[in-house]
């Protein structure tokens, strides 16, 4: 079954405080978004869609494009503040990009398969990959996919990151509720980012990493509920996330989303300081014969 990955790379990093993207974090140059190339490649998926700006789309084609299209089909969507529906716009002088879901819109002509969706900053690991991969091949098309981490294999030790705490029934995403998560005197402790409230978690709560797999229909959501976006949101600043599409189809009984767990470790950089520890997690790796040492031969 042919499956394309979709990578979200249009993001601004204002933590990082660089285009983390396409730095390097493997022994021969290798961006984090190789490992997942490779990953998806060896699981199945024969197509990558990058969403990135337009203006970095020279950078993000000699950085990896031309090097991995060499094994996978690589094709580019360019997320646009003026790629929204027609007799709408966006207010000149905004700068953010429009959100989650506003970038698998932006890549809507080029999605003609099932689908998974990434940061292209998160390092997801080889069994979250082979996981959604056999997910969408045993899934009908009106039940989608998410693969969940224990809240413990997320964290940093340099600063809070957000993820999406998630609420799970008989198997089924239920909601999410988007925390901020930090590690005190070696508890985890969840703010929620929906009402305030604090509490301590289990170290193996489940949460979202926007790992998801998608039926290739969910295109048609995206578009249905941007209209909806478009027509009662604040455009100079609000922002169409892709979760809201996801709960909007749960809510209106169009699809189902199981969740698939994964006992990996994935390796964020929302700061400067975590590039370390993503370096020293792949060299582990590759002594463990997970990747060779050099990716791409």
């Amino acid at each position: 079954m042919k499956k394309t990955l979709v990578i979200m790379a249009a993001g601004m990093g204002s933590r990082y405080g660089g285009l983390k993207q396409i730095e390097s974090f493997g022994p021969n140059g290798e961006l984090i978004t190789d490992y997942s190339i490779y990953d998806a490649k060896r699981v199945g998926f024969d197509k990558v869609v990058f969403i990135i700006k337009e203006e970095n789309y020279e950078l993000f084609k000699e950085k990896i494009g031309d090097r991995v299209s060499k094994y996978i089909k690589v094709e580019y969507a360019f997320q646009k503040l003026d790629d929204v529906l027609k007799g709408y716009s966006v207010p000149n002088d905004r700068i953010k990009p429009l959100g989650t879901a506003h970038a698998i819109y932006s890549a809507r002509n080029l999605i003609d398969t099932d689908f998974a969706v990434i940061n292209a900053d998160d390092f997801y690991g080889y069994d979250a990959f082979r996981v959604l991969s056999e997910a969408l091949d045993n899934t009908s098309c009106n039940e989608y996919a998410m693969v969940a981490y224990k809240v413990c294999n997320t964290i940093t030790l340099n600063g809070s990151v957000k993820r999406g705490v998630c609420q799970v029934e008989d198997g089924y995403l239920k909601g999410i509720d988007e925390s901020v998560i930090e590690l005190v005197d070696d508890k985890i402790r969840k703010t929620s980012m929906i009402n305030g409230d604090v509490s301590i978690i289990d170290r193996n709560t489940l949460v979202s990493m926007n790992l998801f797999g998608f039926k290739k229909n969910f295109i048609n959501y995206v578009v249905r509920d941007f209209k909806d976006f478009l027509d009662n949101s604040d455009l100079s600043c609000d922002e169409f996330f892709l979760p809201s599409v996801v709960f909007n189809c749960i809510k209106r009984g169009d699809c189902k989303v199981k969740v698939y767990s994964t006992s990996e470790k994935t390796y964020g950089v929302t700061y400067k300081e975590d590039k370390e520890d993503v370096v020293k997690g792949i060299e582990n790796k590759i002594k463990d014969g997970v990747y060779p040492e050099k990716l791409w031969n």
